[in-house]
Protein backbone atom coordinates (compact mmCIF):
# COMPACT_ATOMS: atom_id res chain seq x y z
CA UNK A 1 0.00 0.00 0.00
CA UNK A 2 1.61 3.18 -0.67
CA UNK A 3 2.50 5.46 1.90
CA UNK A 4 0.96 8.93 2.42
CA UNK A 5 2.90 10.88 0.85
CA UNK A 6 4.13 9.17 -2.32
CA UNK A 7 4.09 10.83 -5.57
CA UNK A 8 0.73 11.33 -7.15
CA UNK A 9 -0.42 11.76 -10.58
CA UNK A 10 -3.28 13.62 -11.98
CA UNK A 11 -3.62 12.60 -15.77
CA UNK A 12 -6.18 15.08 -17.74
CA UNK A 13 -6.76 14.56 -21.08
CA UNK A 14 -7.03 17.75 -23.27
CA UNK A 15 -8.70 18.98 -26.46
CA UNK A 16 -9.23 22.54 -26.92
CA UNK A 17 -9.58 23.19 -22.82
CA UNK A 18 -6.70 26.20 -22.68
CA UNK A 19 -9.50 28.23 -21.30
CA UNK A 20 -9.84 25.98 -18.31
CA UNK A 21 -6.10 24.91 -18.16
CA UNK A 22 -4.81 27.41 -15.63
CA UNK A 23 -8.05 27.45 -13.20
CA UNK A 24 -7.77 23.67 -13.21
CA UNK A 25 -3.67 23.60 -12.20
CA UNK A 26 -4.52 26.54 -9.54
CA UNK A 27 -7.19 24.00 -7.82
CA UNK A 28 -5.29 20.57 -8.09
CA UNK A 29 -2.29 22.83 -6.49
CA UNK A 30 -4.54 23.64 -3.99
CA UNK A 31 -5.69 20.52 -3.15
CA UNK A 32 -2.62 18.26 -3.56
CA UNK A 33 0.91 18.94 -2.36
CA UNK A 34 2.86 19.84 -5.28
CA UNK A 35 5.89 18.41 -4.16
CA UNK A 36 4.01 15.08 -4.52
CA UNK A 37 1.98 15.74 -6.87
CA UNK A 38 2.45 15.75 -11.14
CA UNK A 39 -0.20 17.22 -13.20
CA UNK A 40 -0.06 15.26 -16.46
CA UNK A 41 -1.61 16.46 -19.62
CA UNK A 42 -2.68 14.62 -22.42
CA UNK A 43 -3.07 16.78 -25.21
CA UNK A 44 -4.81 15.73 -28.50
CA UNK A 45 -2.59 18.19 -30.16
CA UNK A 46 -5.16 21.26 -29.99
CA UNK A 47 -5.35 24.09 -32.39
CA UNK A 48 -6.33 26.41 -29.67
CA UNK A 49 -2.85 26.08 -27.80
CA UNK A 50 -3.75 24.11 -25.03
CA UNK A 51 -0.32 22.12 -24.96
CA UNK A 52 1.43 25.58 -25.04
CA UNK A 53 0.04 27.09 -22.21
CA UNK A 54 0.61 23.55 -19.82
CA UNK A 55 4.21 23.75 -21.20
CA UNK A 56 4.18 27.44 -19.64
CA UNK A 57 2.74 26.27 -16.31
CA UNK A 58 5.47 23.92 -15.95
CA UNK A 59 7.70 26.44 -15.75
CA UNK A 60 6.41 27.18 -12.04
CA UNK A 61 4.21 24.15 -10.95
CA UNK A 62 4.64 20.63 -11.47
CA UNK A 63 3.13 20.11 -14.59
CA UNK A 64 3.55 17.55 -17.84
CA UNK A 65 2.51 17.73 -21.31
CA UNK A 66 2.35 14.98 -23.52
CA UNK A 67 1.15 15.85 -27.45
CA UNK A 68 -0.27 12.90 -29.32
CA UNK A 69 -0.80 14.01 -33.03
CA UNK A 70 -1.59 10.22 -34.62
CA UNK A 71 -4.05 9.39 -31.97
CA UNK A 72 -7.03 10.59 -30.75
CA UNK A 73 -9.90 10.05 -28.49
CA UNK A 74 -10.45 10.68 -24.39
CA UNK A 75 -10.05 6.58 -23.21
CA UNK A 76 -7.18 6.13 -25.12
CA UNK A 77 -5.26 9.52 -23.86
CA UNK A 78 -5.91 8.28 -20.39
CA UNK A 79 -4.37 5.04 -21.02
CA UNK A 80 -1.09 6.96 -22.53
CA UNK A 81 -1.58 9.31 -19.41
CA UNK A 82 -1.99 6.25 -17.36
CA UNK A 83 0.96 4.29 -18.64
CA UNK A 84 3.59 7.83 -18.77
CA UNK A 85 2.47 8.23 -15.30
CA UNK A 86 5.10 8.30 -12.26
CA UNK A 87 2.98 8.40 -9.11
CA UNK A 88 2.25 5.05 -7.20
CA UNK A 89 -1.57 6.44 -7.06
CA UNK A 90 -3.25 7.72 -10.22
CA UNK A 91 -6.21 9.94 -10.53
CA UNK A 92 -7.86 10.49 -13.91
CA UNK A 93 -10.17 13.84 -14.37
CA UNK A 94 -11.77 15.68 -16.93
CA UNK A 95 -10.03 19.36 -18.31
CA UNK A 96 -13.26 21.81 -18.46
CA UNK A 97 -13.91 21.98 -14.56
CA UNK A 98 -16.80 19.68 -14.02
CA UNK A 99 -14.51 17.31 -11.62
CA UNK A 100 -13.88 19.17 -8.63
CA UNK A 101 -10.08 18.86 -7.69
CA UNK A 102 -10.63 19.50 -3.76
CA UNK A 103 -12.06 15.85 -4.05
CA UNK A 104 -8.97 14.46 -5.10
CA UNK A 105 -7.82 13.74 -1.19
CA UNK A 106 -10.97 11.77 -0.44
CA UNK A 107 -10.14 9.73 -3.48
CA UNK A 108 -6.71 9.19 -2.33
CA UNK A 109 -7.74 8.09 1.21
CA UNK A 110 -9.98 5.81 -0.11
CA UNK A 111 -7.20 3.81 -1.33
CA UNK A 112 -5.38 3.57 1.52
CA UNK A 113 -7.71 0.68 2.37
CA UNK A 114 -5.77 -2.20 0.86
CA UNK A 115 -8.68 -4.28 -0.53
CA UNK A 116 -10.00 -1.12 -2.68
CA UNK A 117 -9.49 -1.42 -6.21
CA UNK A 118 -10.79 1.95 -7.29
CA UNK A 119 -12.19 5.02 -5.54
CA UNK A 120 -14.72 6.86 -7.56
CA UNK A 121 -15.70 10.64 -7.06
CA UNK A 122 -19.72 9.39 -8.20
CA UNK A 123 -22.37 11.80 -8.42
CA UNK A 124 -24.83 9.12 -7.65
CA UNK A 125 -24.19 8.07 -4.39
CA UNK A 126 -25.92 9.59 -1.14
CA UNK A 127 -24.39 13.45 -1.11
CA UNK A 128 -23.70 13.38 -4.77
CA UNK A 129 -25.26 15.54 -6.87
CA UNK A 130 -25.43 17.19 -10.14
CA UNK A 131 -25.38 20.91 -10.59
CA UNK A 132 -28.89 22.46 -11.70
CA UNK A 133 -27.30 23.96 -14.91
CA UNK A 134 -26.43 20.99 -16.31
CA UNK A 135 -28.39 20.39 -19.51
CA UNK A 136 -31.50 17.94 -19.49
CA UNK A 137 -30.41 16.10 -22.53
CA UNK A 138 -27.16 15.25 -20.83
CA UNK A 139 -29.23 14.05 -18.25
CA UNK A 140 -31.27 11.61 -19.98
CA UNK A 141 -27.98 10.67 -21.97
CA UNK A 142 -26.05 9.59 -18.95
CA UNK A 143 -29.17 8.37 -17.69
CA UNK A 144 -29.70 5.48 -20.50
CA UNK A 145 -25.93 5.05 -20.42
CA UNK A 146 -25.72 3.74 -17.01
CA UNK A 147 -29.10 1.58 -17.63
CA UNK A 148 -27.23 0.10 -20.40
CA UNK A 149 -24.24 -0.63 -18.58
CA UNK A 150 -26.07 -1.94 -15.04
CA UNK A 151 -25.94 -5.38 -16.04
CA UNK A 152 -21.83 -4.59 -15.79
CA UNK A 153 -21.02 -3.65 -12.76
CA UNK A 154 -23.10 -2.39 -9.18
CA UNK A 155 -20.87 0.58 -9.25
CA UNK A 156 -24.10 3.20 -9.71
CA UNK A 157 -21.68 6.29 -11.47
CA UNK A 158 -19.49 4.10 -13.93
CA UNK A 159 -20.02 6.72 -16.69
CA UNK A 160 -17.52 8.55 -14.08
CA UNK A 161 -14.34 10.25 -15.77
CA UNK A 162 -12.88 11.35 -12.34
CA UNK A 163 -11.24 8.16 -10.33
CA UNK A 164 -7.99 6.72 -9.09
CA UNK A 165 -6.55 4.09 -8.94
CA UNK A 166 -3.20 1.94 -8.17
CA UNK A 167 -0.66 2.27 -11.01
CA UNK A 168 0.81 -1.28 -9.96
CA UNK A 169 -2.87 -3.15 -10.26
CA UNK A 170 -3.62 -2.02 -13.71
CA UNK A 171 -2.97 -4.34 -17.08
CA UNK A 172 -2.74 -1.82 -19.64
CA UNK A 173 -2.39 -4.31 -22.59
CA UNK A 174 -5.80 -5.88 -21.37
CA UNK A 175 -7.67 -2.59 -22.68
CA UNK A 176 -9.54 -1.76 -26.01
CA UNK A 177 -11.50 1.10 -25.37
CA UNK A 178 -13.61 2.75 -27.64
CA UNK A 179 -14.30 6.38 -27.08
CA UNK A 180 -15.25 7.74 -23.45
CA UNK A 181 -15.64 5.43 -20.50
CA UNK A 182 -12.66 4.52 -19.23
CA UNK A 183 -13.77 4.12 -16.12
CA UNK A 184 -16.32 1.44 -17.27
CA UNK A 185 -13.60 -0.39 -18.80
CA UNK A 186 -10.92 -0.40 -16.38
CA UNK A 187 -13.47 -2.06 -13.93
CA UNK A 188 -15.09 -4.88 -16.21
CA UNK A 189 -12.02 -5.54 -17.95
CA UNK A 190 -9.86 -5.94 -14.85
CA UNK A 191 -12.81 -8.07 -12.89
CA UNK A 192 -12.95 -4.98 -9.90
CA UNK A 193 -15.45 -5.77 -7.71
CA UNK A 194 -14.33 -3.48 -4.62
CA UNK A 195 -15.22 0.09 -6.02
CA UNK A 196 -15.70 2.69 -4.07
CA UNK A 197 -17.81 5.79 -4.70
CA UNK A 198 -16.76 9.02 -3.45
CA UNK A 199 -19.90 11.77 -3.23
CA UNK A 200 -19.03 14.56 -5.26
CA UNK A 201 -20.77 17.65 -7.20
CA UNK A 202 -20.66 17.16 -10.45
CA UNK A 203 -20.75 21.12 -12.41
CA UNK A 204 -21.39 21.75 -16.10
CA UNK A 205 -18.02 22.90 -18.02
CA UNK A 206 -16.64 26.37 -17.18
CA UNK A 207 -15.42 27.07 -20.91
CA UNK A 208 -15.55 25.73 -24.13
CA UNK A 209 -17.87 22.80 -25.82
CA UNK A 210 -18.50 18.88 -24.75
CA UNK A 211 -17.61 16.56 -26.53
CA UNK A 212 -20.25 14.43 -26.66
CA UNK A 213 -21.79 13.99 -30.23
CA UNK A 214 -23.80 11.10 -31.85
CA UNK A 215 -20.63 9.72 -32.94
CA UNK A 216 -19.03 9.14 -29.50
CA UNK A 217 -22.82 7.79 -28.43
CA UNK A 218 -22.26 5.34 -31.30
CA UNK A 219 -18.83 4.59 -30.25
CA UNK A 220 -20.21 3.72 -26.62
CA UNK A 221 -22.91 1.43 -28.17
CA UNK A 222 -19.71 -0.30 -29.97
CA UNK A 223 -18.02 -0.11 -26.69
CA UNK A 224 -20.48 -1.86 -24.60
CA UNK A 225 -21.03 -5.16 -27.05
CA UNK A 226 -17.57 -5.69 -26.86
CA UNK A 227 -17.44 -5.70 -22.62
CA UNK A 228 -20.12 -7.38 -22.63
CA UNK A 229 -18.92 -10.08 -24.68
CA UNK A 230 -15.66 -10.04 -22.65
CA UNK A 231 -17.96 -10.21 -19.24
CA UNK A 232 -19.86 -13.16 -20.65
CA UNK A 233 -17.96 -15.10 -23.08
CA UNK A 234 -14.35 -14.67 -21.74
CA UNK A 235 -11.35 -12.08 -22.94
CA UNK A 236 -11.69 -13.88 -26.51
CA UNK A 237 -15.03 -12.67 -27.45
CA UNK A 238 -14.78 -9.09 -26.04
CA UNK A 239 -12.00 -7.78 -27.99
Amino acid sequence: MPEPHSLVSVVVPTYNERDNLAALAQRVFAACDPQHTELLIVDDDSPDGTAELANQLAQRQPVRCLVRRSERGLATAVIHGLRAARGELIVSMDADLSHPPEAIPRLLAALRDPGVQMAIGSRFVPGGKVDLHWPWHRRLNSFVARLLARPLTPVKDMMAGFFCVRRDALDLASLRPIGYKIALELIVRHGWKNVVEVPITFSDRAAGQTKLNVGEQVRYLRHLWRLYGHAWFGRRAGK
